[in-house]
């Protein structure tokens, strides 16, 4: 070969070793990787849900949740349980890092998952349902039945160990004996046959996920590989990768082999509607957008023409109506609220003395402590924030009474009454009838002593078109 030959054959080799690491970039396997801490809710389900939906449109080949929660709302658990059995892209679940823990919704989210995987010193269960609004609603998904928007418990609750009647019950061995009302033995049911489903689905432990319903049975990392019931113990994100690598599962009804070699891993962050939800599904800062929306209305129509009430009601009661209807709302307390409001709008434009303002803030209050409809810590309103509101509407109707209260024992403004007490200026000396200059207009005038002309008199009566004066003292 001779030498002419050799720059040529020189950047064939590169070109095709340039060819070869494009390719192998090409296929290199793209992971995406979303955290979620804390209670899970309306905001962290649409974060993960969208990241999952656009993570399938790019044709990424994992997305990993990273989760440390206490449990969380049934209805965002389940939106997230749901994307999970659709999606076509497999989803690794890892309770990480360590400390974490993955309870209450946690643990359903974990069966659901296609890989559930935990890092040492970390736990997972306590799935007792906890019971919304006094009724006894199911706080679970259940598979068949109506929403009845609910809430997981946060792992505390009591284990059953009598029947209705008191008296132990007999059963097949290994069945926990239960107590309480139908109801309560129905929502227990209930969250059992779902978590037994899903542990069927994933070939996970089916014993174990009937125990953390029934009796809150709690795992540690190794205890959960140990028994079952999750697939790795990994000590950090690369760790995981490389214990799935080259694992098969069924994702949407396809089997999926995962490949994380030479794998771009990019961790999602939250955008705007994230912060946005985050923010206004607080149940809080939904109650005071709920309250400075209508409250701002109720000024625009005391005082038509500002505008900013108006403008501002409008914006904040929009904003609030959405964050309710993404929250476990109890729609009789949602009612009382705006009986309240509408008692304390009428005892301000036509006063009671008391009778609606008082009936008002009885209603405001009682509809406000019932009107989020989960016992989760994390999603009740704050007393204090209740109170004032509460100080605030009792204030309105106080400046309502007393104003109309003033209003009644004034004088009139208007009519002959009113120019009762007023002061003339007598135009013409006279004794008897004369005439006098009264607000602005000259009016015959009558009198019972003589009268010069400059003289200050009071205005004492009104007959017709004539006014009765007295001298003024």
């Amino acid at each position: 070969m001779s030498f002419r030959h050799v720059p040529k054959l020189a950047t064939r080799l590169t070109l095709c070793a340039l060819l070869i690491c494009g390719a192998r970039q090409a296929t290199a396997a793209e992971i995406w990787v979303v955290g979620l801490e804390g209670a899970i809710g309306p905001a962290y389900a649409d974060y993960f849900i969208r990241a999952l939906e656009r993570g399938e449109e790019a044709g990424i080949d994992l997305l990993v949740l990273r989760l440390d929660t206490p449990g969380g709302l049934d209805k965002s658990m389940r939106d997230m349980i749901k994307a999970i059995l659709a999606s076509r892209v497999p989803v690794a679940t890892y309770v990480a890092p360590n400390g974490s823990r993955a309870a209450s919704a946690g643990t359903y989210i974990m069966y659901a998952s296609h890989i559930a995987a935990m890092a040492p010193a970390t736990n997972i269960g306590s799935s007792t349902p906890v019971s919304i609004g006094g009724e006894g609603g199911s706080p679970f998904p259940i598979p068949g039945a109506p929403d009845p928007g609910g809430e997981e418990g946060d792992g505390e609750g009591t284990e059953a160990d009598e029947a209705d009647d008191g008296t132990e019950s007999e059963g097949a061995p290994g069945d926990v004996p239960q107590s309480g009302t139908a109801m309560e033995r129905k929502v227990v049911n209930d969250a059992v046959s779902y978590i037994k489903g899903l542990a069927e689905l994933r070939g996970r432990n089916v014993e174990w996920a009937e125990a953390t319903v029934r009796e809150a049975s709690n795992l540690t990392a190794s205890e959960a590989l140990e028994m079952n019931v999750i697939d790795i113990v990994a000590d950090d994100l690369s760790a995981l990768l490389a214990d799935i690598d080259g694992r098969t599962v069924n994702a949407a009804g396809m089997d999926v082999v995962i490949d994380t070699s030479d794998a771009n891993v990019e961790f999602i962050e939250p955008d705007w509607r994230y912060e946005l939800l985050g923010v206004i599904t607080d149940p809080n800062v939904a109650y005071i957008l709920l309250m400075i929306g209508i409250y701002g209305l109720i000024l625009e129509f005391y005082n038509p023409g500002m505008g900013i009430g108006a403008v501002v009601g409008v914006i904040c009661l929009l904003l609030g109506a959405f964050a309710l209807q993404m929250l476990p709302i109890n729609y009789a307390g949602l009612a009382l609220l705006i009986v309240g409001i509408g008692l304390l709008a009428a005892e301000a434009f036509s006063p009671s003395f008391g009778v609606f303002g008082v009936g008002g803030v009885i209603a405001f209050v009682i509809g406000s402590i019932i009107l989020m409809d989960t016992d989760l810590p994390g999603y009740q309103i704050s007393y204090p924030i209740i109170a004032a509101f509460a100080f605030i509407s009792a204030g309105i109707a106080l400046f309502a009474l007393g104003a109309a209260w003033r209003a009644r024992k004034a004088r009139s403004a208007t009519g002959k009454e009113s120019m009762i007490g007023g002061r003339a200026e007598v135009i013409d000396d006279f004794e008897g009838e004369g005439r006098v200059r009264a607000f602005g207009e000259v009016w015959q005038a009558r009198g019972e002593v003589p009268l010069e002309k400059g003289d200050r008199v009071e205005i004492v009566g009104v007959d017709g078109v004539w006014v009765l004066v007295a001298r003024a003292s």
